[in-house]
């Protein structure tokens, strides 16, 4: 985190959107030349594209309002979006003969926290390319106002990422917010009230990453790094026999890959967990279930890790008074806000009236809550981690991913910089689009009563999540 987050600072302010025509232009230009210097991907491509197009094409000939829902595993989603609309898409519309109106974008929702820790920068960006702020974690009325009115009035289509957070697994999806049904019956809902007759729809999206050549010799590195940096003996990938799930596996230089480094891979992950779980129940005085006669040491290892995320989330909570209430986004969510609320204070409005000393105190306020943030974003990494992930699965991006985790959270303890991840090697994306989820349809239901409103939220988000499954479950 920037060391300004160490002070006691102003509420946030909302950054409206401002979309600059001339600058989105520049952007959609530059665009492949930064994903080729500033990212490690090679390649783009679009799977289902006449979907989209049939979308964009109904959008602009006034039939529908749509958002699309992404799957959010990396940081690089956003940019991988706006080049399947600016580049992809037309491309494949002049293709097809089908004549769309310049320019192709979408007006993407993003968490006002960014420009804190990914830079101010994003501040001045997102609202040029027609981008709108929320405040995770509350009932930001003010951020949910502007999505609003952009989803039934904005003159492009709307992007969002349900999961809210990024889970840096291509395979496995975070439980979802409702917030993205919820806007769509909001859109229909206004929609109605004018009297305008679009229909309404969510479009899920997978985003899948998959390496060029599979980057064995660098995870290997990786793993060396890691084991060095966690105390362990760096680890040859040859010769050496290690215990694992009950029987030897044996290194040598005619092993495949997976069976090399899955057991260094256990061992680190095994020798991680029990130096946080020592960390947590010495200094945080926290105790940790027994786990049983679990046999499975995968299974083991999950329960362990599960149990310690509890706690760990527990620490944080403690300190702001929060009751372990959801699931671990959910409470990863309130403990979130809960920290901005303790930096971010109305009486810092007008920092002149308060007296040195209370400008101090503020400054210890916020860089306790800092601290106490930091033991939940330990937990946001691993929220979708299993013990069985890589086993059942051995591929070079299941390891890949899975070690990198592990290098997010050692570099969080050592207070580094997490999102200045390392390049294990070149990358292809592919984009599916899934079949639009009609919230038209559902509108009657909603409307009937708010507990009929509650649950068209809840069955559309189910939906989603089954859909954005699916898509992974296709294109695995």
């Amino acid at each position: 985190m920037p060391d300004v987050l160490y002070q006691a600072q102003p509420p946030l302010e909302f950054i409206p959107p401002a979309l600059d025509p001339t600058f989105l232009r520049v952007c959609q230009f530059f665009l492949p030349s930064l994903i080729h210097w500033r990212t490690a991907i090679s390649h783009i491509e679009a799977d289902n594209p006449e979907v989209l197009l049939d979308l964009y094409h109904q959008f602009q000939d006034r039939k529908i309002r749509f958002l699309i829902a992404f799957r959010h595993p990396k940081a690089e989603d956003p940019l991988c979006l706006v080049y399947l609309l600016s580049h992809i898409l037309p491309a494949f519309a002049r293709h097809k003969g089908i004549a769309l109106q310049p320019p192709i974008h979408a007006h993407f929702i993003y968490d006002r926290g960014i420009p804190l820790w990914a830079g101010s920068y994003i501040g001045w960006v997102a609202p040029r390319l027609g981008a709108t702020p929320i405040v995770r974690g509350k009932a930001d009325w003010t951020g949910l106002r502007s999505a609003r009115d952009l989803f039934a009035n904005g003159q492009f289509p709307m992007v969002a990422a349900p999961e809210g957070v990024t889970n840096g697994l291509s395979e496995i999806v975070n439980p979802l917010e409702p917030g993205i049904a919820q806007l769509g019956f909001w859109c229909a809902e206004d929609l109605h009230k004018d009297n305008r007759h679009e229909q309404v729809f969510i479009v899920p999206v997978g985003i899948k990453y998959n390496y060029v050549a599979a980057p064995w010799d660098a995870i290997a590195n990786l793993l060396s790094e890691l084991e060095a940096k966690s105390g362990l003996p760096v680890e040859t990938r040859g010769g050496a026999s290690l215990q694992q799930d009950g029987a030897s596996l044996q290194q040598d230089s005619a092993s495949l890959p997976p069976d090399t480094l899955y057991p260094r891979l256990f061992h680190l992950s095994e020798h991680l967990l029990s130096l946080m779980e020592n960390f947590y129940t010495r200094f945080y005085h926290q105790k940790l279930p027994v786990q049983g006669d679990i046999k499975d040491a995968n299974e083991l290892l999950a329960a362990r890790l599960q149990a310690l995320l509890n706690v760990v989330l527990h620490v944080a909570e403690q300190y702001f008074d929060l009751q372990p209430k959801g699931n671990f986004n959910d409470r990863c969510r309130r403990v979130e806000q809960a920290g901005w609320n303790y930096i971010f204070r109305e009486e810092f409005k007008d920092v002149k009236a308060l007296s040195p000393l209370e400008r101090a105190l503020g400054d210890r306020i916020a860089e306790e809550a800092n601290l106490r943030m930091w033991h939940m974003r330990l937990v946001e990494s691993f929220v979708a981690v299993t013990g069985k992930y890589v086993r059942e699965k051995p591929t070079a991006e299941r390891f890949a991913e899975t070690t990198l985790l592990i290098w997010d959270m050692v570099t969080r303890i050592r207070g580094g910089n997490p999102f200045k991840r390392p390049t294990l090697g070149k990358q292809q994306v592919k984009i599916t689009i899934g079949e639009p989820l009609s919230v038209s349809e559902r509108y009657s239901a909603y409307k009937a009563s708010r507990q009929g409103a509650r649950q068209a939220v809840a069955d559309l988000t189910k939906d989603l999540q089954l859909a954005m499954e699916d898509l992974i479950l296709k294109r695995g």
